[in-house]
């Protein structure tokens, strides 16, 4: 009897003790954040994989793996083509349930990514999937990328080059003037939290111009109070004729402690092209998810090159044809060739119901022109 006991205690007592080696080791608490027990954490444990660029662990997240690939998986999250997700960083994610019952769910996700032009939100709203066993698991989106048919597109674009005078010869441009331009426009307007300049400027001259606008705000005795500059919220290159808007923040100042604007505008001769040329199509003003006010539409790349980075400046015009607001956005998805990609930027409440018109130019950045 004894000799038959004894392999069933030793066999309990193994698994026992493997059972609390497991335990001890963090099994329980590893088991527990594979299965999922709410939709509002499978999407939490999927974007801490995505996080930490662990597209493995993301991807096994997914209720519908066999229908996505994990390369186009990971590119929608981590960015791809020189794009600018593919620099930036997941910082942190807000997640809340929108509806659900024993079956789906959809959860609301909240994504804030940290760059080196400032930070960036994407807002999805993502179905999860209980998979019968009391897990849940994320559908993700199946949408993929147009594959576009082998074609010939005529390159016949406008260019600048600018000769400087090299070391051993006596050629070239020489003391060449700055390009002419010109601010058409300014407008000091009082937000809550800050003072802000904007308007237009046309670069003039026959020649493309990179320009900047600086403004000083001054006090009554004439002294200089702030000085800024526009930064990023203005279209830099300029090619012949061609007019970008501007803005100018000053944060914490008031209207009332200045006395008057100095405004200065620079610009400098670069090569320019007039490719690629990307048009803006299906403009139109909406709410968006989170209760804001944003102008909507896409961007086609017309030429035949990767825009590897975009960036939407538009200007609001009231009925009176003055420009009453200026806002940029940077999109986190490169353009390619002949496939649209949606944008949108958004404006302050009390300026939206002022728009009567709106206008938008497009700056790009290649990864072989930087």
């Amino acid at each position: 009897m004894m000799k038959r006991v004894l392999p069933i205690v030793l066999a309990v007592a193994t698994v026992v003790f493997i059972w609390i080696a497991w335990v001890q080791s963090g099994g329980i608490e590893r088991h527990r954040m594979f299965s999922a027990r709410s939709p509002e954490e499978a999407v939490r444990l999927l974007l801490t994989a995505a996080k930490s660029r662990n597209w493995d662990a993301a991807y096994s997240r997914l209720a519908n793996a066999g229908e996505v690939e994990k390369a186009a998986f990971a590119r929608d999250l981590g960015g791809s083509n020189g794009s600018l997700r593919t620099y930036a960083t997941l910082e942190n994610f807000n997640v809340w349930g929108l509806h659900a019952d024993n079956q789906e769910a959809t959860v609301r996700a909240k994504l804030h990514y940290s760059t080196a032009v400032g930070p960036l939100d994407d807002v999805r709203d993502i179905k999860v999937r209980n998979d019968g066993s009391g897990t849940w698991k994320v559908v993700w989106p199946t949408s993929k990328v147009p594959k576009l048919a082998p074609q010939v597109i005529p390159v016949n674009y406008l260019r600048w080059d600018v000769i400087n005078r090299g070391a051993e010869d006596d050629w070239g441009v020489q003391n060449v003037d700055s390009p002419q331009v010109r601010i058409v426009s300014m407008n000091a307007l009082q937000r809550p939290d800050r003072v802000v300049i904007l308007g237009e400027i046309v670069n003039e001259d026959t020649v493309p111009a990179y320009v900047n606008v600086n403004a000083a705000l001054l006090a009554p005795d004439g002294s200089p109070v702030a000085q800024e500059t526009s930064f990023d919220k203005i279209s830099h290159t300029l090619l012949p004729k061609q007019v970008s808007p501007y803005r100018i923040d000053f944060p914490g100042m008031k209207l009332q402690q200045i006395k008057s604007v100095r405004m200065d505008a620079k610009a400098m001769l670069v090569p320019a092209t007039a490719d690629p040329v990307i048009a803006v199509t299906q403009q139109r003003m909406e709410t968006d998810a989170l209760g804001k006010k944003v102008l909507r539409g896409e961007l086609l790349n017309q030429s035949g090159q990767i825009v590897n980075i975009p960036h939407v400046v538009a200007s609001y015009y009231d009925a009176n044809g003055k420009v009453i607001w200026v806002s940029d956005g940077y999109l986190d998805q490169e353009l390619l060739p002949q496939i649209p990609v949606a944008f949108a930027v958004d404006l302050p409440d009390d300026v939206a119901g002022k728009v009567q018109t709106y206008h938008v130019v497009v700056n790009y950045y290649q990864k072989n022109n930087s």
